[in-house]
């Protein structure tokens, strides 16, 4: 889906879908399915990608010296993923201030569409020269904030805001 406000605003996918990706050997574990480490590669590679889009990618740290850094990962492994299983990821921006992102996202088997694992984050814009958090600039804030407002269109997914905790009797 994608959206277009009134204003003639450009479009942007809500959600943001990634590449199909492809589950490598290596990444199989001893069990026979993705390992968990590499659901986070998945979902930061899809990150990776929304941040092109975003216009705060590799480029982006080389003209302004700035980047971002996750500050807070919160994972659930819902499915098994196996080698040969094309995936993707849907992100979602839910919301973003002066110096942070909280995104969600969802790695999907891309030709069956059912759900293996989500991925809630917090990110951190900073200024590479000191090491600290900094605001992001205007025309990229204009970006993001376009960005969160197409993806506040559509229907949030569940798991968000989830916290760790032992099943209530």
């Amino acid at each position: 889906m994608t959206t277009q406000s009134g204003s003639g605003e450009a479009r942007y996918p809500a959600p943001f879908l990634s590449s199909v990706m492809q589950i490598e050997p290596q990444w199989i574990d001893y069990n026979g399915h993705l390992n968990m480490a590499y659901y986070n590669v998945m979902f930061d590679r899809a990150i990776d990608e929304l941040r092109l889009m975003l216009g705060i990618g590799p480029a982006y740290l080389k003209t302004h010296n700035n980047s971002t850094f996750t500050a807070e990962c919160h994972v659930r492994y819902l499915r098994e993923i196996h080698l040969g299983d094309p995936a993707q990821v849907s992100v979602y921006v839910l919301a973003a201030d002066e110096k942070r992102l909280h995104t969600f996202e969802e790695l999907r088997h891309a030709q069956e569409g059912w759900l293996s694992a989500t991925s809630e984050q917090v990110t951190l814009h900073v200024d590479m020269g000191l090491r600290k958090t900094a605001p992001f600039p205007s025309d990229i804030r204009v970006t993001i904030d376009a960005v969160a407002r197409a993806h506040a269109m559509v229907t949030r997914p569940e798991g968000i805001g989830r916290a760790i905790a032992m099943p209530s009797k």
